[in-house]
């Protein structure tokens, strides 16, 4: 009398056992080849990969620069902290890319490894610096120096750059030379105080889609 209830308590529990195997299976990342997800260093070439602007490059491009910088006189020789705005970028390829990126890397190696010699100054913030500004002149939150003393610095250096490009086609594939050129400007003398390039060139087969 007690093998019916028994079997349907084992039955149960098979089906609830799959039932947990399932659900902890669908939460894996998977691709829709069934391949696994690959994490790779951002100096990296992947499996998907183009003949353009890569992460590869961008490091390899940007700690060029920073090292570049660094080693320029008016910076190495500074008295004091050089002040640095950045310039927005210029692209000049057929690759629509996240320009911002390539000085932000510049900016964060040289702030992490510097340990405060060049000072960069928050241009792009000027709109949030000026209403906090405008908030403690008014009294609306509080302030711990005189509102009425407006402490915005001016730059000392602009850096900026571009990024040249050439492409040729066949039905043999695709290939493209890239040109990354970087400038630090000295804002009293417009004198461009240091200069550098890094010129890439890829081909293939296929042409990529970047976003």
């Amino acid at each position: 009398m007690y093998r019916p209830v028994f079997r349907h308590l084992a039955t149960s529990t098979l089906l609830l056992a799959a039932a947990l195997a399932s659900g902890c299976a669908s939460h894996g990342v998977r691709n829709p080849s069934g391949n696994g997800v690959t994490v790779l260093k951002a100096d990296e070439q992947g499996f998907v990969a183009g003949t353009g602007v890569e992460s590869q490059d961008i490091v390899s491009v940007t700690d060029k620069m920073a090292r570049g910088i660094l080693e320029t006189p008016q910076i190495q020789r500074a008295q004091g902290q050089p002040r640095v705005v950045l310039l927005p970028i210029e692209n000049n390829t057929r690759f629509a890319i996240n320009k911002d990126i390539l000085l932000t890397r510049v900016r964060a190696r040289l702030n992490s490894q510097t340990r405060g010699k060049v000072l960069f100054l928050a241009r792009e913030r000027m709109a949030a610096l000026e209403k906090e500004q405008q908030l403690k002149q008014s009294g609306q939150v509080t302030s711990a120096s005189d509102p009425n003393v407006v402490e915005f610095q001016g730059a000392d250096f602009f850096l900026t750059g571009r990024l040249d490009g050439s492409t040729t086609k066949s039905p043999r594939g695709v290939s493209d030379y890239v040109l990354y050129t970087f400038q630090l400007i000295d804002v009293r003398t417009s004198a461009i105080i240091w200069e550098d390039l890094s010129e890439i060139k890829k081909q293939g087969l296929d042409d990529a889609a970047y976003r």
